[in-house]
């Protein structure tokens, strides 16, 4: 509940309908829980094991679980380094991940736009899709001499940068012309070139004037996002004010300011979860390792989706086209719907550790009791997700598939590696660490302990 509802903090209005509504599903089960399943149950009764498939014995003892509790409480260090050698292993594709917003390429090629897109892209170029829109507020008219001169420097920097094709302004209709020409033409009223009359009519207005800038990439390469850079970089100069738009200035845009509010949202989830657990657990080592632990298999999954999704490995076998970059709202979907759900399998694991712990004080012995006693809890619970979010994999849509496998992953990851081994190792090392909790926080806490 708290990672959806950090998405409601997002300023676009698509994280932030998919965190209300997605906090609102997660509310609805939960009262559900609590009040139609008890009903249900109480209801059905003793018939509730009828159709039982399976008999299912004592797992307290002697079961897989109990085993591999054993194992990694006698060998915490060869649990600990290997695992998280493995998980950074796995995240470092991410320090190359290249983020961006979709185009048409996410489509199937049977859609008609798809289609379209490409009969653009290869008969015309990908720079013509969409050129880099260049809007420049003047202070009077924009055919002043000191705007065209303005204007001249401009279009003539960047009609010599390499990135880019063409230009189309007031001072790029024939490049047989001059400066001085320009400003005669514009400036004597005596012209009645129907030519001319057009092209100031499309691209100026009293106070304003557009430059159109065609560029030889499409608009989510990456050297039109440097082009777009450098020119907003310009100098224009005068009272002159510069604006861009266009499809690459969309992009950049949107990743910018979705990734300048993405930290504030992920301090408010994290804080908020380690709040909770601190009540939960009262120690303030628990909830910081939980954390850790969080974030470990959760950059592990970003750097599977730069490795499958940006640079394509596994393509055919997933059957998708490599975009060349990971869709901007993809790591922050994914960091707050784990978030929860890791958080969720922690609690399942922890809640069993520390009952065992405040019966006997023994926090060896309560890490093994803990796994034991809830390991095919979490590895059943993440069973369900897995499944479900590898069923969009199937879809034809590149974001829907990367999503679905990205959660997948993730969850595979956190539900075996990460709780079953890796927590286990870490709080045996950790010792009666793990429950320390200082006594001025001690006597914040509300006195009643809470039922796991």
């Amino acid at each position: 509940l708290i990672g959806l509802a950090g998405l409601a903090l997002f300023d676009f209005m698509f994280l932030r309908s998919v965190g209300v509504a997605g906090a609102l599903v997660v509310a609805v089960a939960v009262l559900g829980a609590l009040t139609l399943l008890p009903a249900v149950l109480g209801f059905v009764g003793p018939h509730i094991d009828r159709l039982r498939l399976f008999h299912r014995g004592d797992h307290r003892g002697g079961s897989f679980w109990a085993i591999l509790a054993g194992w990694v409480m006698r060998h915490p260090w060869s649990v600990f380094v290997p695992v998280i050698i493995f998980l950074v292993t796995l995240g470092l594709p991410f320090a190359n991940v290249e983020l961006s917003s979709p185009d048409a390429t996410i489509l199937p090629l049977r859609v008609e736009s798809r289609q379209g897109f490409e009969v653009l892209r290869r008969e015309f170029g990908d720079g013509e899709i969409s050129p880099i829109v260049v809007a420049l507020r003047t202070r009077g008219e924009p055919t002043t001499p000191e705007n065209l001169t303005a204007l001249w420097d401009f279009t003539r920097h960047f009609a010599g940068d390499d990135r880019v094709t063409r230009i189309d302004s007031l001072v790029t209709l024939d490049p047989r012309l001059s400066l001085a020409q320009y400003d005669l033409l514009y400036n004597t009223g005596q012209t009645s070139d129907p030519f001319i009359s057009a092209a100031r009519a499309k691209l100026a207005g009293p106070d304003a004037t557009v430059v159109l800038l065609y560029t030889r990439g499409l608009p989510t390469d990456t050297a039109n996002k440097a082009l777009l850079r450098d020119i907003r970089a310009w100098p224009i100069g005068g009272d002159t004010q510069m604006l861009v738009d266009g499809g690459t200035a969309e992009v950049v845009d949107v990743v910018h300011e979705m990734y300048s509010e993405f930290p504030r949202v992920a301090a408010v989830v994290v804080l908020s979860t380690y709040l909770v657990l601190l009540f939960l657990f009262r120690s303030v080592v628990l909830p910081l390792k939980a954390i850790l632990m969080n974030a470990l298999s959760i950059i592990a999954s970003y750097g599977a989706l730069v490795f499958i999704f940006q640079e394509g490995h596994f393509s055919n076998v997933l059957d998708f086209e490599p975009l060349g970059f990971v869709e901007a709202s993809l790591p922050i979907l994914m960091f707050c719907l784990l978030f929860g759900l890791s958080m969720d399998y922690e609690v399942f694991l922890l809640s069993r550790v520390r009952e065992a712990y405040l019966e006997t004080h023994d926090n060896t012995g309560s890490v093994a009791i803990g796994l034991q006693r809830s390991g095919r809890i979490i590895t059943g619970a993440a069973l369900i997700v897995v499944v479900v979010t590898l069923s969009f994999v199937s879809a034809e849509i590149v974001l829907v598939k990367a999503l679905g496998l990205g959660i997948a992953l993730a969850v595979l990851l956190d539900a075996t590696i990460v709780r079953a081994l890796l927590v286990p190792a870490t709080m045996r090392l950790l010792g009666d660490a793990n429950w320390w909790l200082p006594s001025w926080i001690a006597r914040l806490l509300p006195k009643k302990e809470f039922d796991h």
